[in-house]
């Protein structure tokens, strides 16, 4: 029992686990990272678009990204020992009618409450940044502080340090449950028979969350969707932005290499759940070439673009769109992370070192009150 103890014990190996992991090693805590597939990052977090981006999200949390783009992902490279090729370049939130942006200044007004650089421009301002786009193209939401990285880079960084740090990550275990001893959530259960003991158990396992945390009575409400990407071959460069819009049709961006990343779906996935396990989510025929048609529409010269790889991921939708995380008043010792609702890789490394913050000394540094499983207790 002795090697299976740590002080503390993280379930999930992607981005939140293995950055909360190295900001505990390097605070001097021992770890173990338990990860149900065989590879580090199989889920969510190698499988997103890549946006480093404060614009368009939660007033909840909008300080996390806020902190993480000011404190952390600028010095990240250099950190972890590894390029995790992060550009802030801004990010441009496109609309094409009247009603989007009604939709994008929405968004805007309440991200400025917050005390965020972002404003509306018009299409002639668009064009000045961008000029590949579309003439369809009547206005955007404009964020200079925003960016992308390399989802898988990035996490992998993190999980090399981490393990430099003599964190010790176990592949191919599935979690079975938790369990309390003396009152708090301190044992783990894994699918090999093996039981892990810490003073902390972290759940961050992305959907799969869901079925652990109810083995010790916590429910976080959420669901999946499936979301699936695209990259071409390396073409000319042509901008550094990070792009979405105002519906979410597509997002994306071009990388190093020259590939333009490009992720979006066709609204087929939510009616038919039939792709495959958890950690080996299937794409389709259509979604592709749905996300194409819609490029086009704002980018008519990547017409020719060829794709050369699709793959798919499964999101973990909270029921109100933004994360989990913190302590439970339930379940004593546990620390939820999970319910991302696809827009955790940015805020990673935020969460990362808050959440270890929290385990050693109580408290965060950044306000993550909103975000706390309590919030969806019965008003009284």
């Amino acid at each position: 029992m002795t090697e299976n103890k740590a002080d503390v014990v993280i379930v999930g190996g992607g981005i939140i686990g293995c950055a909360t992991a190295y900001y505990l090693a390097k605070k001097g805590k021992s770890v173990i990272v338990l990860e149900a597939s065989d590879n580090i990052g199989n889920g969510g977090s190698s499988r997103n678009g890549g946006g480093v981006r404060q614009s368009g999200r939660d007033p909840r949390e909008l300080p996390l990204a806020m902190y993480g783009i000011k404190y952390l992902w600028p010095g990240l490279s250099e950190e972890l020992g590894v390029d995790c090729e992060y550009h802030k370049d801004g990010n441009l939130r496109l609309g094409k009618t009247e009603e989007h942006l009604k939709i994008l200044e929405g968004l805007t007004e309440r991200a400025k409450a917050c005390g965020l650089d972002v404003r509306m421009i018009d299409a002639k301002e668009v064009k000045e940044i961008n000029p590949h786009l579309s003439d369809e193209v009547i206005g955007a939401s404009w964020c200079p502080t925003d960016g992308h990285a390399n989802p898988m880079k990035t996490t992998l960084a993190f999980y090399k340090k981490a393990r430099e740090m003599g964190v010790r990550f176990i592949t191919g275990e599935s979690v079975t449950g938790l369990k309390k001893y003396k009152g708090r959530v301190s044992r783990v259960y894994g699918e090999s028979g093996a039981v892990y003991e810490g003073e902390y158990v972290m759940v961050a396992a992305g959907y799969e969350s869901r079925d652990i945390l109810e083995t010790v009575g916590i429910d976080v409400p959420m669901h999946t969707e499936l979301m699936e990407c695209l990259v071409t071959e390396a073409e000319p460069h042509m901008f550094d932005q990070m792009l979405g819009t105002a519906e979410a049709d597509f997002y994306g961006h071009q990388s190093d290499h020259g590939s333009f990343v490009f992720g979006g779906s066709s609204g087929i996935e939510l009616n038919n759940r039939d792709h495959g396990p958890l950690n080996s989510p299937s794409n389709t025929a259509i979604t592709a070439p749905c996300i194409c048609r819609g490029i086009m529409k704002y980018f008519p010269e990547l017409e020719d673009a060829k794709i050369v790889r699709t793959w798919a991921g499964f999101l973990d939708i909270c029921q109100d769109g933004v994360p989990v995380l913190g302590f439970a008043d339930e379940a004593p010792g546990l620390v939820i992370a999970c319910g991302f609702s696809g827009h955790g890789f940015g805020i990673g490394p935020a969460v990362g070192e808050q959440l270890a913050m929290l385990m050693i000394e109580g408290k965060t540094s950044v306000d993550i009150s909103g975000l706390r499983y309590g919030r969806f207790k019965a008003k009284i």
